[in-house]
């Protein structure tokens, strides 16, 4: 499990506000295909939340635990029925730093609608 301060857990809760639940936990419970899901989502995405659909606060603690100990993410919060969860993502598959795009001179100016209509 990830360690982070109280303003890393911060800012991560902004960011996670406006974000929709990725995956969900119904009645199967943490199956190994819901860890492989979070997992997959985590690499893609590094924050998401998690719907457990589930009334048993004592039951989504310890899937919170669960998934952070086995994916080694952090756990940034859990309000209701959401779970948020961070990971930084792996360093070989962070993508590369795009190159800005190279623009080309133009030989004329552009011309406007109403020259079109002459």
């Amino acid at each position: 499990m990830l360690d982070i301060t109280s303003e890393q857990r911060r800012a991560l809760r902004a960011r996670a506000h406006g974000l929709n639940p990725v995956v969900s936990i119904a009645q199967n419970g943490l199956s190994e295909s819901v860890m492989r899901e979070i997992a997959h989502s985590l690499d893609s995405h590094e924050l998401i939340k998690i719907r457990v659909y589930n009334d048993v606060r004592e039951e989504r603690e310890t899937y919170l635990k669960t998934i952070c100990d086995e994916l080694g993410a952090a756990p940034v919060q859990h309000i209701g029925k959401l779970l948020v969860v961070w990971r930084p993502a792996p360093e070989e598959a962070a993508p590369a730093k795009a190159r800005p795009a190279v623009r080309r001179a133009r030989s004329e100016p552009r011309r406007s609608k109403r020259s079109f209509q002459n």
